[in-house]
C-alpha cells in the first residue's frame, strides 16, 4: 500500500498489528505501567512519527521507551534520550522549545522531522530482524513523502543500518557499505547519512556522548541540509 501523505502514512502506523511480540508487549506495559506513571493512561500503540513535513534533516532513532513515547504517544518524549535529543535540537534551532513531558505540550519541529526504524516498544529495547523488516517498510513510504530531506541522522548503529536498508530498496544502491561510526557521513542517492551515537543513558551517563558531540552532529546536518556541501570522507 502507498501513501500520499505522512498523516495518512502516521495513521496507518498507529493502528499497527503486524508483530505479535511487540504488540503484546506494548500492551502489557500499558497495562501494569511503572509506579511513577501509575495515573497516567498510557498510549500503548505503535507511536507515529513527527516533525516539520517541509524538514530537510530527519533524525531517525531505533523505537520508543515503554515508559517513553510508549506512555506519552510521541516519539523520544517523555525519557531521558529525548531530553538530551530536544534540548540539543532546541540549541539548534530546530525546536521551539528545549524540552518535551507529553504530546500536548506546545512543542514544535522547525525544518525537522523524527521517526524511528521500529515504531512500538520491543521487549528490552531489541527488536528482532523480523520486526525490523517489516516496520521497515513505513520508513521507505516516509523518505519520498519527505519531499524537501536532506539529510538523516542516524542514532545509533541500528538506526545507520535501518536506513541504509532502506535506501537500498528505494533504489538507492552503494558498491560498499559504509560504516556507522559518531560523525560518520555517506552521501547515498539525494541525502547524506550522519552517524550519531544514541543519547541513551548509556551513553549520556558514561561520557561516551557528550552535550558538544550532539551539538556538532545536528550543526552538521543543518549545513549540509542547507549548503547542499560534499559529505566528508571517511576517517
Amino acid at each position: 500500500m502507498s501513501f500520499r501523505s505522512l498523516d495518512t502514512l502516521n495513521q496507518a502506523i498507529v493502528t499497527c498489528r503486524r508483530c505479535p511480540r511487540l504488540v503484546a508487549w506494548r500492551e502489557q506495559v500499558a497495562r501494569e505501567k511503572r509506579a511513577a506513571f501509575r495515573e497516567e493512561e498510557y498510549w500503548g500503540r505503535p507511536v507515529p512519527s513527527f516533525g516539520d513535513p517541509e524538514a530537510r534533516v530527519l533524525v531517525c532513532g531505533l523505537a520508543p521507551a515503554a515508559h517513553g513515547g510508549n506512555r506519552t504517544g510521541r516519539v523520544f518524549t517523555g525519557d531521558r534520550s529525548g531530553d538530551w535529543l530536544f534540548a540539543a535540537l532546541f540549541r539548534a534551532g530546530f525546536a521551539n522549545q528545549p524540552e518535551s513531558r507529553h504530546r500536548e505540550d506546545g512543542l514544535r519541529l522547525q525544518g525537522c522531522y523524527i521517526t524511528a526504524c521500529v515504531h512500538c516498544a520491543p521487549p528490552g529495547n531489541r527488536p528482532n530482524t523480523e520486526e525490523r523488516d517489516v516496520c521497515l517498510a513505513y520508513l521507505e513510504q516516509e523518505l519520498p513523502l519527505l519531499e524537501s530531506l536532506r539529510v538523516i541522522v542516524c542514532l545509533g548503529a541500528f538506526a545507520w543500518e535501518g536506513a541504509l536498508r532502506t535506501l537500498r530498496v528505494l533504489g538507492h544502491a552503494l558498491n560498499r557499505k559504509p560504516r556507522f561510526g559518531h560523525g560518520a557521513e555517506a552521501s547515498v542517492g539525494p541525502y547524506v547519512l550522519i552517524g550519531c551515537y544514541h543519547p541513551s543513558q548509556q551513553n549520556t551517563f558514561t561520557g561516551r556522548l557528550t552535550e558538544a558531540m550532539l551539538d556538532a552532529v545536528l550543526e552538521r546536518a543543518r549545513r549540509l541540509a542547507l549548503t547542499g556541501a560534499e559529505p566528508k570522507a571517511p576517517g
